[in-house]
């Protein structure tokens, strides 16, 4: 029968000591080599487990001592801090491919300077509003609305709202909101090329220039 108690005094250069039983009761001798040699040195307040004989004269002491001990909390890994989320194909083009398309309406037909001026605005303006929500999410505290987020990229804000799904990871992964998006990526593409090229025109709302 194995029992459990704690070193109560240890004298390393003599090699003995006595076990306080957890138990209570009489304090059980022990010598050093009751402990196994790879066990190391005993010391005063360690956990033990030993079984108990009776010596020589007569007087119990312990035997088969084994040091407890105290189980290891499982290390958790360091966080790491948020990383952009993944470019898939069409958000890694969307922007440069916009910014070609662009130029080669402002060299053909002119197109003002206003609208770049509008796109940068807007999606300074959109960016932030996209950091504003993600800090009201972490908070728990008042969001804004997904139509305000869908508004702003109609209106030109979309090249800071994919900005901002990235470096953010906010909303990057919605799906449903997502798909909106690029909807109103598109018309508002498809709006500035009926503005400012002669798709316009033939539309009957002139160009924007």
């Amino acid at each position: 029968m194995r029992l459990e108690g704690v070193i109560k005094t240890w004298n390393d250069e003599r090699g003995f000591g006595f076990i306080e039983p957890q138990q209570g009761g009489q304090e059980i001798f022990v010598h050093v080599k009751a402990f196994s040699r790879a066990a190391g040195r005993p010391q005063p307040n360690q956990p033990v487990s030993f079984e108990v004989e009776i010596g020589p004269q007569g007087k119990k002491r312990a035997k088969s001592v084994q040091f407890i001990r105290a189980a290891r909390r499982p290390v958790r890994p360091p966080e790491r801090p948020a990383s952009p989320a993944q470019w898939g194909t069409a958000t890694l083009f969307a922007i440069p491919a916009f910014l070609l398309l662009y130029l080669v309406v402002s060299v053909m037909w002119r197109a003002s300077w206003l609208v770049a001026a509008v796109y940068a605005v807007v999606s300074v303006i959109t960016f932030i509003m996209y950091a504003i929500d993600k800090a009201a999410a972490q908070r728990g505290a008042r969001r804004t609305p997904e139509k305000s987020l869908h508004m702003a990229a109609l209106l030109g804000g979309w090249p800071g709202a994919l900005l901002a799904q990235q470096m953010l990871r906010h909303k990057s992964s919605k799906a449903e909101f997502r798909t909106v998006f690029w909807v109103t990526v598109g018309l508002n593409v498809l709006g500035f090329l009926v503005l400012c090229t002669p798709l316009g025109q033939l539309a009957g709302l002139g160009r924007f220039n």
